[in-house]
């Protein structure tokens, strides 16, 4: 990291755009285009002054200084506000180029801040989520992780894992001392399972964590004309679903997103289910049940004589029964529709600020390997295996859960694989 980049990190088109530059050399060559020499400055402060190409001047902009340690990167960092045109902007970055800057690759600055130790890889990963949160759920979700809520409970698990280790290793030490007694195996299996129950715990937030992250699955299933389509449209506020009389019009599954109280569920308007000869229906009919299967939270309609469907459920997802057409609910005129609302808000099981949710795909994969591993230590200690055996397996637990924070070293390959996926300009 002995080079400097730089990019743009606001989108085009807007009244100002901002320009970060970060490395040894930032606030040099910013002090070569701009018309106060900035590396005689005090951190942490902002200056008027001219982007200049010679004598030619491009743009009248503001520099924000930042020295290293105390930056978002760890490095020296400034930040240059210019006006939003895209010429302008582009003017900018070629001259810092000319410079001596280099275009920063997606992510690089993070990935900086994360190599500097400004964050955890988990932290890291935050910022990405954070930027792409669409509502109060999501943006919740990354304010806790960037604020290192799992990194937090993971310093708990680790704690106690090393002291299990601990225990287990000085009884090797002085194995033969038969007299002595460091680790007493009740203790160490008592231990064990604590740790086994915290992280299954942070591995099963994971299905609700990616629910609230993609939007929470509701499927609407029912008989044919029994006004699934219809009440699409009216929780939606739009036609986007085609409303006929002729039975079996929808033929494969309508997926629309709404936000209510700060959650976005993703609903999804099924073919109607019912016995058929129709080859495509019957298709419709099946991804009718697969996504059924699927869905957190079923709206099962009917009208007054027609039977609900028959479909199997799980035991964790929540079923709201709807008799359309009647007194109490008619989708057509909206009549229901704000306590359907209410009951879908209250389906989301309640979370309190401290509860950490697991919603990054590669925690949970790496949770799911720390779960076989401390399940090897507590069916080794049942069975009664020498401590060198366990402590390999409790080692290896370590090093997993390391894996999440980056608190080992974490191969290139997967570095460059989670900071590619960011924006440019973070």
């Amino acid at each position: 990291m002995n080079d400097t980049i730089c990019a743009l990190a606001t989108a085009t088109g807007g009244a100002l755009g901002i320009i970060r530059i970060s490395g040894p050399q930032a606030l040099e060559i910013l002090s070569r285009i701009f018309t106060k020499d900035l590396t005689k400055e005090p951190a942490n402060t902002v200056h008027y002054g001219h982007v200049k190409d010679g004598s030619l001047i491009i743009d009248e902009s503001m520099a924000s200084v930042f020295k290293a340690p105390r930056s978002y990167t760890g490095e020296d960092s400034a930040e240059l506000t210019c006006h939003g045109s895209r010429y302008i902007l582009n003017q900018i970055l070629e001259l810092l180029v000319q410079s001596g800057c280099r275009m920063a690759n997606p992510g690089e600055f993070t990935q900086r801040a994360y190599l500097n130790g400004k964050m955890d890889l988990s932290q890291a990963e935050a910022v990405a989520d954070l930027i792409a949160s669409t509502n109060r759920a999501t943006h919740r979700l990354a304010m806790s992780q960037l604020r290192g809520g799992i990194s937090s409970k993971l310093a708990i698990l680790r704690e106690q894992l090393l002291k299990l280790t601990s225990l287990l290793e000085l009884e090797l030490d002085f194995s033969d001392h038969e007299d002595l007694e460091f680790a007493d195996r009740d203790e160490l299996l008592a231990l064990a399972q604590t740790i086994e129950d915290h992280i299954t715990k942070l591995s099963k937030s994971f299905d609700m964590g990616n629910a609230l992250k993609e939007g929470i699955p509701v499927a609407i299933v029912g008989a044919p004309n029994v006004g699934k389509s219809t009440l699409l449209n009216a929780l939606l506020g739009e036609e986007r679903a085609i409303v006929s009389d002729i039975q079996g019009t929808t033929r494969d599954a309508i997926e629309d997103t709404i936000n209510l109280d700060g959650v976005t569920f993703r609903f999804i308007d099924t073919a109607g289910i019912r016995h058929t000869s129709d080859t495509i229906e019957q298709m419709g009919i099946e991804r009718s049940m697969a996504a059924a299967r699927q869905a957190r939270i079923i709206i099962m309609m009917t009208e007054p004589g027609v039977p609900y469907p028959e479909i199997t459920t799980r035991n964790e997802q929540t079923i709201i029964r709807i008799e359309n057409k009647t007194e109490k609910f008619q989708a057509k005129y909206g009549v229901g529709l704000e306590e359907l609302k209410t009951k879908l808000i209250a389906s989301i099981p309640s979370y309190s600020e401290d509860d950490v949710i697991v919603t990054n795909a590669r925690h949970y994969e790496a949770l799911q390997r720390a779960q076989i591993s401390i399940h090897s230590v507590i069916k080794g200690l049942h069975q009664g295996l020498s401590g060198d055996l366990l402590s390999e397996d409790l080692r290896q637990v370590l090093d997993i859960l390391a894996e999440i924070t980056g608190g080992q070293i974490t191969p290139q390959e997967t570095l460059n694989n989670i900071f590619s996926h960011f924006c440019v300009g973070k």
